[in-house]
């Protein structure tokens, strides 16, 4: 028992239910009573298989991490997969994203976007006194543009804008002045401009078209965008009820498991639900935090905070864009779409910051036994 409570002394018993929480809702707006529900019983397993990451990835000590070249090779290996990917990888949706494992599909940009979080998390933790110099922002940016750009020529530009904002959210806790904030804001209006004109694919460029105006071509491509907002709307104050969701259910709403479960939630949950799911959203948010502000190093804080941008950012982008605020960029939201490679990701992500407070505990221990040990020695006799 003792050996248990040692493996698993920083496990977040609230993280990791409101985790599954998420989860499970995920699953219950998935499920259909007419037709096939594959992606039902698919993501049923997923869930185990993350739920099983999560506990081994809360065991190990990550100190070797920061001290060895782990984190370096697993950015690596990412990337290599990321390369892979774009010659044997199978195309789904117009996207080369996908290597074929027989048994599953992997997604190599989801762990990448974990690795990326740890090579940087050490790359600014080793350097947190001379932070302020801009070439460490330049080879921070190196770093996550090597992934960016394998990711968005995919292309995945819902990915690669996670990438991005990883990188900027990281660089931001990391302690940048507000005149270096201001380069990288010209920087990246100007690599904006020219992914406009030489980069972006005509349907992208669309996509982006069809956000300024999503009603000038409902039956084209503003289809998603308008069927979207109409299930979330029609969901008013309790929604329509779980599994009567007309725009899901009834295949209006495309990819209501992946890309628009937010909208179909929403139609069946209605604006009540929703604020419940926004409130498991900010419990997610405000542990990891709190594990962040307790870290026992800059690596483990600054790592924290990269998981944390990871999910507020896919958060975002997917809610904003199932509501019409932002472009369709094919995003999923943490724990509630459909998929294998996010959701073990996530859950390893948690599982990890778990592991880490695990070290803050030992230190913790030891700092009062050295204090009880040194009160015991100037005790007066």
């Amino acid at each position: 028992m003792r050996v248990l409570r040692t493996l698993f002394s920083g496990f977040d018993v609230t993280l990791a239910i409101t985790a599954t929480v998420l989860s499970l809702v995920g699953l219950v707006t998935m499920y259909s009573y007419l037709g096939d529900n594959s992606y039902f019983n698919k993501q049923i397993l997923w869930l185990i298989v993350a739920l099983v990451a999560m506990i081994a990835a809360s065991i190990p000590d990550y100190r070797f991490l920061r001290i060895g070249p782990p984190a370096f090779l697993g950015y690596v290996a990412s990337a290599l997969l990321l390369v892979l990917v774009l010659f044997v990888g199978e195309i789904t949706l117009g996207a080369q994203s996908r290597l074929d494992l027989w048994l599953f599909s992997l997604q190599p940009a989801d762990p990448a976007k974990l690795a990326l979080i740890i090579v940087l998390a050490k790359y600014f933790s080793k350097r947190h006194m001379e932070i302020a110099h801009f070439r460490h922002i330049l080879v921070s940016g190196l770093y996550a543009g090597l992934i960016f750009v394998l990711v968005f020529i995919q292309p995945d530009f819902g990915s690669a804008l996670i990438i991005f904002g990883i990188w900027f959210g990281m660089v931001l806790v990391s302690g940048i002045s507000v005149r270096h904030l201001a380069v990288v804001g010209m920087l990246g209006a100007l690599s904006f401009g020219l992914l406009w004109g030489f980069a972006l694919k005509g349907y992208q460029k669309e996509r982006i078209s069809t956000f300024l105006n999503p009603l000038a071509d409902r039956q084209g491509a503003g289809y998603n965008a308008y069927q979207s907002t109409i299930a979330v709307g029609s969901g008013q104050i309790l929604g329509k009820g779980v599994g009567f969701g007309t725009q899901s259910k009834l295949q209006f709403l495309p990819e209501y498991e992946t890309d628009f479960i937010f909208a179909a939630f929403a139609e069946e949950w209605g604006i009540v639900g929703v604020l419940v799911l926004f409130m498991l959203f900010g419990i997610i948010v405000w542990r990891i935090l709190r594990h962040a502000l307790k870290s026992a190093s800059n690596f483990e804080q600054l790592f924290c905070a990269g998981v944390g941008v990871l999910i507020v950012s896919h958060f975002f982008v997917h809610v904003g864009m199932n509501i019409g605020l932002l472009p369709v960029t094919g995003t999923t939201i943490p724990f509630l779409s459909y998929g294998g490679s996010h959701l073990v990701t996530e859950f390893a992500g948690l599982g990890m910051i778990m592991g880490m407070q695990k070290r803050r505990t030992t230190v913790k221990e030891r700092g009062a036994q050295s204090f009880q040990h040194n009160a015991i020695m100037v005790r007066p006799r």
